[in-house]
């Protein structure tokens, strides 16, 4: 099995460092992909990140993870709450799956408190801002059994 780990961010996360700072913090979509990147070297896993507004992309991904990825990290934005398709494209998939959201939904509006992604998740991280996805991906390399330093600082 290849060690490649698909890093999939949903809706408006395009929009990071922009969009609500108060919630979502300064650090820009890129500059998370940059600190997965350097990751993900350091543990040796090869990553794809990507990032779609639309629903249908993600499953896309999700299936291309099927034949060619190890593990998923997904941040589904708000399809979270309401894809059924994606937690069925997830299903489909036989490695781990680990759930983050920057924010702590749990603090926020009663509708984000339910999670159609966490009915798959082998992991939930919430609440770490962008962090999550670092602790996310040294999850992951020790899931995998590959080297997992500490997930260092945040982005």
């Amino acid at each position: 099995m290849t060690s490649t780990v698909f890093v999939l961010n949903g809706p408006n996360l395009n929009l990071l460092g922009k969009r609500q700072p108060d919630i979502y913090g300064h650090e820009t979509l890129s500059d998370v992909e940059t600190a997965c990147r350097e990751q993900c070297a350091r543990q040796g896993i090869e990553i794809r990140f990507h990032q779609s507004n639309t629903e249908g992309q993600i499953i896309d991904w999700i299936h291309e993870a099927r034949d060619t990825g190890a593990a998923i990290v997904i941040n589904p934005g708000a399809y979270t709450h309401t894809s059924v398709a994606i937690l069925d494209a997830l299903n489909a998939f036989d490695g781990p799956v680990f759930e983050v959201h920057i924010s702590n939904v749990h603090r926020r509006e009663s509708f984000r408190h339910h999670s159609y992604v966490s009915l798959r998740a082998d992991g939930v991280i919430a609440g770490f801002g962008t962090q999550g996805y670092l602790l996310a991906l040294q999850r992951v390399a020790h899931v995998l059994g590959v080297s997992s330093p500490v997930a260092g600082t945040a982005v």
